[in-house]
């Protein structure tokens, strides 16, 4: 019973942890500055299109056969959960740009039925992502430089508060990490 009660208070009252703090050089606040990236509609995204949203980010590839469409999947569940939100913006980076093409990244849009009005599907320069998800969200602990031979493959959803500060990792295969991304959004969301 204690466990029960204790495991509630934490859920519901404790705030996450912040792994970065806004303003601090080398954080994503800075990273998300100077990106230059265009979405599945072709449309060139800017930090502002995040401003006062939760983000919740991912990167994956279109011709990926294994975790990429379960994460997908888990992200989609995560968008139904909110759909009469407005707070939440999903972001999803295409580690493989010479393929992942705008057009590209459209198909995969309707293969999984995603809503756009919030989801944007994202490619670019290849050192800039790969730069994006090393330093800024860090979710690789090798290092690269973006060329030719360098890829990333991770199971890794983050959770960003609206002051960009990263909240939380969570694998996007697991279906228990998945609930928790969920109730971590809804502790964020009512911290703001």
């Amino acid at each position: 019973m204690a466990y029960m009660v204790i495991n509630w208070y934490q859920n519901t009252y404790e705030k996450l942890p912040v792994f970065n703090a806004a303003g601090k050089n080398g954080n994503l606040l800075t990273q998300l500055s100077s990106f230059n990236f265009i979405n599945q509609d072709g449309r060139k995204l800017k930090k502002d299109d995040w401003d006062n949203k939760i983000i919740v980010a991912d990167f994956f590839f279109t011709h990926c056969p294994s975790i990429c469409p379960k994460m997908t999947a888990s992200l989609k569940h995560v968008d139904q959960y909110f759909k009469n939100e407005n707070f939440l913006q999903f972001v999803s980076f295409t580690v493989d740009p010479e393929r992942d093409s705008s057009k590209q990244l459209s198909k995969y849009t309707v293969l999984f039925n995603l809503n756009t009005d919030h989801w944007n599907l994202i490619t670019g320069d290849k050192k800039d992502i790969y730069k994006l998800a090393r330093n800024g969200f860090k979710i690789v602990a090798t290092d690269g430089d973006g060329g030719p031979d360098d890829f990333i493959h991770s199971d890794k959803i983050v959770l960003i508060d609206t002051q960009k500060n990263i909240r939380g990792y969570y694998n996007g295969t697991d279906a228990e990490e998945v609930k928790q991304l969920i109730a971590d959004i809804i502790k964020v969301r009512d911290e703001n």
